[in-house]
């Protein structure tokens, strides 16, 4: 009988066994020693509340001394024209870039509207905000400020006009300055010079409530006058995007365009023809006493404006201080 073969052992993996490791000598390890932590000197709880309070005191007179030092008092007396910051500071300009009106040559109509608007305010009357718009060089700036300076020749430090210039970027913070003036003794000018909007520029709806609309209203004592470019005040792209993402496109344009219809005066200004132009450099000439042939002074002064590529009171300026410059001249009224 055949015997039966005997069966291989299963293998079980052995178990480890961990052996205790005999304990020698253990070997030096070094520690830092240890530091005790200085421990804060405690408070007693009735103190906390008073010194919290001391010091909340202290960081308002701070911050109440900084503020009275950051904005001083305004002297409106001090002089007859200032620029607006928007920080809420009027700083003085003690003495005006401007041309002599008579020196302001083929803007007759534009010059006796603005003169006779701006006189009527300074007496108290009604008058229109005025835009001064169109070819650039031909005066605007200028005209505001001939304006200024003819109204207050003969008036009485009191009654005085004061003119006061903000720039474009600052234009947001018109309100702010209405809110200084609306309790002025005086009338004021507010001047922004080369006004427009570009892009996604939100900022002239600022100047809308401003100008109009608004439920505090324009103070009678101010009057805004802006020179610009654009007749609309708004880039052509500007007002061409607002027509094709609009629902309704006649509506999103005329919102646009109602800015400068808040503006109660439109004056236009456009190139000068080259009578005028040859008019405003011997206007300068004779001003400055630039002695010079008249046959001479044509010729130069055209050619000047040839290779300027315009006609305009701006290069008019330009070629008299580029003669007077040459002629050992300076430009001194007589």
């Amino acid at each position: 009988m055949s015997k039966k073969p005997a069966k291989a052992p299963s293998r079980v993996p052995a178990k480890t066994v961990f052996r205790p490791i005999a304990k020698g000598p253990k070997a030096a390890v070094h520690k830092p020693p240890k530091v005790a932590a200085k421990r804060p000197s405690s408070v007693p709880a009735d103190e906390a509340p008073e010194r919290i309070a001391r010091a909340l005191e202290a960081i308002a007179a701070h911050l109440a001394a900084t503020t009275a030092r950051a904005a001083p008092a305004l002297d409106l007396n001090a002089a007859d024209a200032f620029v607006w910051h928007p920080d809420g500071r009027l700083s003085t300009v003690p003495r005006v870039s401007r041309v002599e009106i008579d020196l302001l040559k083929g803007i007759d109509r534009m010059r006796d509207i603005l003169i006779e608007n701006t006189e009527r305010f300074a007496n108290g009357l009604p008058a229109n905000n005025a835009l001064l718009w169109g070819a650039r060089g031909m005066g605007k700036s200028s005209l505001v400020k001939a304006a200024h300076a003819t109204i207050n020749v003969a008036r009485k430090p009191a009654d005085r006009l004061k003119l006061i210039e903000i720039h474009r970027e600052d234009i947001e913070s018109l309100p702010a300055l209405m809110d200084i003036l609306r309790a002025a003794p005086f009338h004021f000018i507010v001047f922004c010079d080369d006004l427009s909007f570009d892009g996604n520029d939100a900022s002239y709806k600022s100047l809308k409530a401003v100008l109009e609309g608004g439920i505090e209203g324009r103070p009678e004592n101010v009057i805004l006058y802006a020179t610009s470019n654009r007749r609309h005040l708004l880039a052509r792209d500007m007002i061409e995007n607002e027509r094709s993402t609009a629902i309704n496109p006649g509506e999103a344009v005329e919102e646009k365009v109602s800015l400068s219809d808040r503006f109660g005066l439109w004056l236009g200004f456009h190139r000068c023809s080259q009578d005028e132009y040859l008019a405003m450099v011997r206007g300068y000439c004779s001003h400055f006493n630039i002695a010079v042939a008249d046959e001479t002074l044509e010729r130069e002064a055209l050619e000047w404006a040839t290779t300027r590529g315009s006609r305009s009171g701006r290069v008019a300026w330009q070629f008299t201080q580029d003669l007077a410059g040459r002629l050992g001249v300076r430009l001194s009224a007589k």
